[in-house]
């Protein structure tokens, strides 16, 4: 599996380390991945998902289900 948030489709971005004297090195800036379980109410089941620390803390304000409907992913 990649490393890549399950419901944003989040993944690692690159960029540059700019050094004093403007030398360019390529750094690569990875998603904080978390594995976490959700219970859905409505189906009275835990999902186990790998998603970002940013999307834990949306979830837990809008809900599973109401996030996941916001990028078009069915539970």
């Amino acid at each position: 599996m990649s490393r890549q948030d399950q419901i944003t489709k989040k993944k690692k971005r690159f960029g540059n380390k700019v050094s004093h004297s403007k030398r360019r090195t390529r750094t690569v800036q990875e998603v904080n991945l978390q594995t976490k379980r959700f219970y859905i109410e409505s189906k009275k089941r835990w999902i186990k998902l790998r998603v970002s620390t940013r999307s834990i803390r949306t979830i837990a304000k809008l809900g599973v289900l109401a996030f996941a409907k916001k990028y078009g992913i069915k539970l």
